[in-house]
């Protein structure tokens, strides 16, 4: 006993030597005694005038929240896998996924994966809660084609050709809530992947078919198709496009739409959404831009047949005077239309003086002393109270990001 105590104090401590010593480490997973620790964090002091907020200033928009220096918030997400060899070439993983914001406690993923079937390979089988987020377009903070964080069960990197499929089924709940079974609530994705269509140009495909008890709307069905093309037009940019289109109870990303909670089941949505982003890394000048439009009918309840169309321009640049500091400054133009209702307008422009480990735009980690300012319009303003009526605000801040 003596010894099985003095194995678990010593690797509880090599896990928190590893957790103190993430913020230093360049962009991977830590491993420790064969468990793998993955993770991702951003938190800092914050200030603003008085009577606004500290950040999150957006229309509502998917694509809204231009997010350098406007969080304003304390976030964390650290998990704990690992894999075993369980024989005959199967290999049986778990993970585990507790996350924090603002000192918020819930379950982010939690599941078990087996691989190493003869019949494929390549692919992995799961149940569970996870993530199955595809590309994302970090300047929003937003996955455009996202199908995880429901309970489900499913499989990945089954190999096509040379594409990948992957497929889930989920219902409507997840660990840390399930008053949306009470909408007997279930989802399909097939996601196809790695599509060779031109040189340095792959597809991806996501499709989704929703059904449910539902009492506002219709259930729904979901399409959504990415192209990335490296070396687009110049060498080292690469540009991806998103098209996609849902109906009902779908979400036009890939996940559900409007199944509520404790507050009631909401309206479906019939959406149209396309966007365009490029990232780009020469020499010291790195960034992403991206532009989009979304246009969404509300299908069901009172509210039947109105439409709200969103807008946004934003550009985030870094450019490294040395190894360890570069500048980051972020400009960007949102809008917001409501049928019946006046166009709200928000613009915001923030720069950011930056300490990294290395000096390239995706380096993390980051600390960053910003100044960001934010104005906005009085139909803006009308719609979203917490901004105050001013119509701009100054936000200053300290801010560290990593993940690994």
């Amino acid at each position: 006993m003596q010894k099985k105590t003095a194995d678990v104090s010593g690797f509880c401590a090599k896990v928190l030597v590893a957790g103190f010593a993430v913020a230093s480490l360049p962009v991977q997973a830590v491993e420790v005694d064969g468990v793998e620790l993955i993770g991702y964090m951003r938190g800092g002091a914050y200030a603003s005038q008085t009577g606004t907020p500290r950040g999150a200033y957006t229309l509502g928009g998917d694509a809204q929240k231009l997010r350098l220096g406007n969080e304003g918030d304390n976030y964390i997400e650290v998990g704990v896998s690992k894999t075993l060899d369980v024989g005959n070439n199967l290999k049986l993983s778990a993970l585990y996924m507790p996350s924090a914001l603002n000192g918020q406690y819930s379950t982010a993923q939690a599941y078990v994966a087996v691989s190493g079937f003869n019949f494929a390979p390549d692919a992995r089988l799961w149940a569970g809660q996870r993530y199955l987020r595809i590309q994302d377009v970090h300047i929003v903070d937003r996955y455009f084609m996202d199908y995880g964080d429901n309970i489900g069960a499913g499989m990945t990197d089954y190999t096509v050709g040379s594409a990948r499929l992957a497929v889930g089924v989920f219902t409507g709940g997840t660990f840390n809530n399930n008053e949306t079974m009470v909408n007997h609530a279930l989802r399909i994705n097939a996601d196809l992947s790695d599509i060779q269509v031109n040189t340095g140009g792959t597809l991806r495909l996501l499709a989704t078919w929703v059904r449910g008890n539902f009492q506002m709307g219709s259930q729904g069905a979901g399409l959504s198709l990415s192209h990335n093309q490296l070396d687009f037009l110049v060498h080292d940019l690469t540009n991806t496009v998103f098209l996609r289109s849902a109906t009902g109870h779908a979400g036009v990303g890939g996940q559900f739409q409007g199944l509520g909670g404790v507050s009631g089941e909401q309206p479906g949505l019939n959406s149209l959404r396309a966007t365009e982003a490029v990232n780009w890394q020469s020499g010291p000048f790195g960034g992403q831009a991206l532009i989009s439009y979304q246009r969404a009918t509300i299908d069901g309840g009172a509210s039947d047949g109105r439409a709200t169309g969103d807008f946004t321009l934003g550009v985030r640049t870094s450019y490294a005077l040395s190894k360890h500091f570069k500048w980051l400054a972020e400009v960007g133009t949102t809008s917001r239309s409501i049928d019946g209702q006046a166009r709200q307008h928000l613009n915001k422009f923030t720069i950011a003086p930056t300490l990294a480990m290395q000096p390239e735009f995706w380096s993390r980690p980051e600390l960053r002393f910003y100044l960001t300012y934010v104005s906005w319009n009085g139909a803006a303003a009308a719609a979203n109270p917490l901004f105050g009526a001013g119509g701009r605000s100054t936000l200053a801040g300290i801010q560290m990001e990593s993940w690994w």
